[in-house]
């Protein structure tokens, strides 16, 4: 009852004339007729009637009404509503007994009346206690943008509490302005008001007042709003062009080979037509010879030469006219617009280099620890991805124990670290260290591997991909405007490849650790002599690049399915950052992170329903860049380089 008042109360405020002398039930006895057998046509004085009432029982009847629930009673001609063979009354809502159909007659709105109902709760639902309904009724008038709507929609702004809900009736007032607006003036106004917004419906709007017509005319009317002029053979093809001319009634249609053949057919007397024998008429000049006497007699229609056709063409204008006529409000239409495309394209721009610079922090992530290992030891290391996979499963894993997603990612991150650094250690001591300056049997040893690491992940955790769920707080998308978007689990990542990217220079530059490691890169002889244990560095710094997949495989895991093959979609993109950047440089990893991640996403920008095509063409790029730079963009230096 409270709703129903409320509802009564913004009624009032809101549409004119409010009259509540009469009830409802004597309102539709007024048109009872029009109730009981509703038209498209007399449907509008019961809607208006009802909508100036500001009865709260109006809502509750229109939706009955709508949903075909109305009926009369054939004995005293009162209107009910029938829901579950259950009759109702329409003032209180109270039950009043079982429907009885033998003595009620029910009203079928058909579905044109049944949208002008519709319409009509729209404006009732916009002043709705009820934010749900509001927002049901905002989104039925974005759909329809019909021009009634505006006014009870800007009837609703003030009063509107939800700041957000306001925002979108405000937008949306000023899309039906731009197109319905009652003055050119206040037209032009909301048109300039939609100049900043690069959402597709206000492209949309724009581009309806745009809306052009092509014509052909003898010569340019004067009243037309021109959009442009059209050159037949440049803009529309001179065939088009003529049969636009022909259409128009502007130009006689050219004459068919099959209707000159049945025309000579019909005229042939005495065995000849047009003054030429039938058995010479074998050839297409003889034939359009005898055609053109006839025609000359008058017997059948001209020919249409293609001389007349280019005459034609030449003496007639060509042009799209908009379907708006005035020219201020186009002119508007067409400034703003250009505004925001020129804005759009910016945005794409911008919204390309996000993702751009998203995937190379992904492709950072998964290749440092490649560069480190295939820098220092020169080992192709092919399970490097399953290191990668090892960190993702290890999240999983620690999300079955604790339920907390944040608190498990604080967690997964070094203990993620710590199981694929025992891993690393694991496979130098026991496989890498016996095969050192064996490049095929180190790429055939990894390679096994690789598969066999595989296969031991499908028997602990199955063929199907296991979900590693990031933190709420990471849920959705930083949102600069309607093009540029950038969800938070990516940009978590850009931020750890950052953290990643400190930490390690720390370590190399700063660390006796990483000192030990640049005189083992440089000059292993010479770092030998120096009392450095070449072995030991080589297996701490397998370890450490195998620890840092882990930690890149907790944090792609994130976006990306956690499977066992999730490896392998990142070993290649990895050895192609390490050699393209320089092999045993961080600056040069992230300087081929970079230049991969931009290629990648340019490419399929270009090409963005083949995917495929896109690798292809990348791997073809970096197989160039590599004839003319072998080492890289960031060349090793030291005696190592030249190895």
């Amino acid at each position: 009852m409270i709703r129903l008042l409320f509802l009564a109360a913004a009624l009032c405020l809101t549409l004119p004339g409010p009259s509540h002398a009469q009830s409802l039930q004597n309102l539709l006895q007024t048109h009872a007729d029009e109730v009981l057998k509703p038209g498209r046509r007399s449907v509008g004085v019961v809607l208006d009637d009802l909508v100036s009432s500001g009865l709260p029982q109006a809502v509750p009847f229109l939706e009955a009404w709508r949903d075909r629930e109305i009926v009369q009673r054939d004995a005293d001609g009162r209107f009910f509503r029938s829901a579950d063979d259950t009759l109702f009354d329409l003032e209180t809502g109270e039950v009043l007994g079982p429907a009885e159909s033998d003595a009620l007659t029910q009203s079928r709105p058909n579905g044109g009346v049944r949208r002008a109902i519709g319409d009509a709760l729209v404006q009732f639902q916009l002043s709705d206690p009820d934010i749900t309904k509001r927002r049901a009724a905002v989104d039925a008038i974005a759909r329809s943008m019909d021009a009634s709507q505006l006014t009870p929609l800007r009837m609703s702004i003030e009063a509107e509490p939800d700041t957000a809900l306001k925002a979108t009736k405000t937008r949306l007032a000023g899309m039906l302005a731009a197109r319905f607006g009652k003055t050119p003036e206040a037209r032009i106004d909301a048109i300039g008001g939609l100049a900043g917004d690069l959402s597709v419906d206000v492209r949309a709007v724009l581009n309806t007042i745009l809306a052009t017509t092509g014509d052909v005319a003898e010569t340019l009317p004067d009243d037309v709003n021109l959009a442009r002029l059209l050159q037949p053979g440049i803009d529309l093809t001179e065939a088009e062009a003529y049969r636009q001319l022909v259409a128009n009634d502007l130009a006689p249609p050219p004459i068919p080979a099959h209707a000159i053949r049945a025309a000579l057919s019909s005229n042939i007397v005495d065995g000849f037509v047009g003054g030429l024998a039938v058995h010479t008429l074998d050839t297409d000049e003889n034939r359009m010879t005898a055609y053109r006497a006839l025609a000359q007699a008058g017997e059948v229609p001209p020919l249409v030469t293609a001389q007349d056709q280019a005459a034609a063409l030449a003496s007639h204008v060509f042009y799209q006219a908009y379907d708006e006529p005035d020219i201020r409000i186009t002119d508007a239409a067409r400034a703003a617009l250009d505004a925001i495309e020129t804005r759009v394209a910016f945005s794409q721009a911008a919204d390309l280099a996000l993702d751009a610079l998203s995937l190379a922090s992904i492709y950072f992530l998964a290749a440092i620890g490649l560069a480190i290992t295939f820098g220092v030891m020169g080992v192709i290391n092919m399970a490097h991805g399953e290191f990668i996979m090892m960190g993702a499963y290890t999240g999983f894993v620690v999300q079955l124990f604790v339920p907390d997603y944040t608190l498990s990612i604080l967690i997964a991150l070094p203990l993620a670290f710590a199981v694929t650094f025992g891993a690393g250690v694991a496979m130098e001591r026991l496989v890498i260290r016996h095969l050192y300056h064996r490049p095929l049997e180190t790429l055939l040893a990894t390679f096994g591997l690789s598969i066999a690491l595989q296969q031991l992940a499908k028997n602990i955790f199955g063929t199907q991909a296991r979900p590693l769920t990031s933190p709420g707080w990471l849920d959705g998308a930083l949102v600069f405007n309607d093009v540029i978007a950038i969800s938070y689990i990516r940009i978590a990542i850009f931020v750890l490849a950052l953290i990643f990217l400190g930490v390690i220079l720390y370590v190399l530059k700063r660390t006796r650790l990483g000192l030990e490691v640049r005189a083992v890169t440089q000059n292993p002889g010479m770092a030998a002599s120096m009392g450095i244990n070449p072995d030991r560095i080589n297996m701490l710094t397998f370890g450490l690049g195998s620890g840092i997949a882990g930690i890149a495989g907790v944090a792609i895991g994130l976006y990306a399915k956690v499977t066992s093959e999730m490896g392998a979609d990142y070993i290649v993109q990895s050895f192609m950052t390490v050699v393209v950047g320089g092999v045993g440089n961080v600056w040069g990893t992230l300087a081929g992170a970079s230049l991969i991640g931009f290629l990648q996403k340019g490419i399929e920008w270009l090409n963005p329903s083949n995917t495929l095509a896109a690798q292809t063409y990348m791997i073809l790029f970096i197989i160039l860049f590599i004839q003319f730079r072998p080492k890289g963009i960031v060349a090793l230096k030291g005696r190592a380089a030249a190895d």
